[in-house]
């Protein structure tokens, strides 16, 4: 989700300033100048809004990567939940279509999470996000079962229809996902393909 090179860092006075605004993350993820990575990059469904990731490899889980949405110099910590992502899509405001709706789709599941974490849209046996600990068997299911996501029109209501393959918990499904030109997202059906994996998706964010 999100890891081509398309993100640019945040360096001297400007790192400084936003590190001051966040730290400590949530209370508890303390930051530095010295050892705190910032970068940022722009959303293809949005005007002027931009994603901004946070990584510091001495946070205790050296996995985390902690997210913001930052629309005109306002702060949205992604936890997990959905209401940080409606505020911004509001305010905005969103502006999905037929050429980005697949972004916005990746998007929303990695950041609205279940009990159990992301719904991956899982699409490359190479994303960093797929378990990296996966026995081969595991890796062959998923190698033969993951394919890109697809867009496939338009319902009568005026929502986008797309089909992916969602690595959710230890379990992978085929699940058709209808989205409101608003943001919001409703999974209409899922099939599951294979469950009981070994491993689980480890991409915490908070």
């Amino acid at each position: 989700m999100y890891v081509d090179d398309k993100w640019t860092p945040v360096t001297g006075e400007e790192l400084a300033g936003f590190l001051t605004q966040i730290d400590p993350i949530d209370g508890k993820h303390k930051v530095s100048a010295q050892s705190t990575q910032v970068h940022w990059r722009m959303m293809p469904f949005y005007e002027q809004v931009a994603l901004i990731r946070v990584h510091d490899p001495n946070w205790i889980n050296p996995r985390l990567n902690v997210y913001y949405l930052t629309e005109q110099g306002n702060l949205y910590r992604l936890n997990g939940s959905s209401p940080p992502i409606h505020e911004v899509n509001a305010k905005a405001p969103v502006r999905i279509t037929e050429e980005n709706v697949l972004d916005y789709l990746r998007f929303f599941c990695f950041f609205v999470r279940g009990e159990e974490g992301p719904f991956l849209v899982a699409e490359d046996i190479n994303d960093p996000y797929l378990p990296r600990d996966a026995d081969e068997k595991t890796r062959t299911v998923i190698q033969s079962t993951i394919h890109p996501a697809t867009y496939e029109g338009k319902n009568a209501q005026g929502h986008f229809l797309c089909d992916a393959v969602v690595y959710y918990s230890n379990a992978l499904f085929l699940a058709n996902f209808a989205v409101q030109p608003g943001g919001m997202i409703e999974m209409t059906d899922d099939e599951p393909v294979a469950a009981d994996l070994t491993s689980r998706v480890d991409a915490p964010i908070q």
